[in-house]
């Protein structure tokens, strides 16, 4: 089986990334199970955007029919589609409205930064800060989302919640790091 990455660091961090994802969407389909699909639907819309990207990036990493173009424009979409569910249309209920504002004008702005992503003619000249910025501001997200989880009473949602918060940092720094490398390597 032949992977697109040789370096160590590389490999590292994407199998780090499947690991970490993968758990995560674990314990969301646990989350379904345990409080009920009534409760925990929009969950598993969004898991399947998860699973489309882990199998995506897996499919990247072992260089099996996906090209980087591909990559590139399937997993932002993903990305960009979750962002717009999770945290535009439907937004969940924060305590304070700070940091609803705040997570509302991040999410607007990760998703401005996607679109900015693909929609460039040449996106081989997008820099390495530019697309470390797409991953900061998405954990920048996930970090005030934290916040308010800790600043509400906690119920049997707490800990759930606070695991799949960073389920999409974490494919998002998965992609980010493809997309450099991808960068690097075509």
């Amino acid at each position: 089986m032949k992977i697109r990455f040789k370096n160590k660091s590389d490999i590292f961090n994407v199998l780090l990334t499947i690991l970490f994802a993968i758990v995560s969407v674990v314990t969301m389909l646990y989350g379904i199970l345990h409080f009920g699909l009534s409760q925990t639907w929009p969950e598993l819309v969004l898991n399947l955007f998860y699973i489309a990207c882990l199998v995506m990036i897996g499919m990247y990493f072992f260089q099996y029919g996906i090209t980087t173009k591909q990559f590139n424009y399937w997993c932002t979409v993903c990305l960009g589609v979750t962002v717009l569910l999770r945290d535009i249309l439907f937004a969940p209920h924060l305590a304070y409205y700070s940091l609803h504002l705040a997570c509302l004008t991040l999410s607007v702005a990760l998703v401005l930064l996607l679109t900015f992503f693909y929609a460039r003619k040449e996106w081989k000249t997008y820099s390495k800060r530019n697309l470390w910025l797409i991953c900061i501001v998405d954990m920048l997200i996930a970090l005030l989302y934290n916040i308010d989880i800790l600043l509400e009473p906690s119920d049997e949602f707490t800990t759930y919640m606070m695991v799949e918060i960073w389920i999409r940092p974490t494919i998002s720094y998965g992609l980010v790091a493809c997309y450099v490398k991808g960068k690097e390597n075509d």
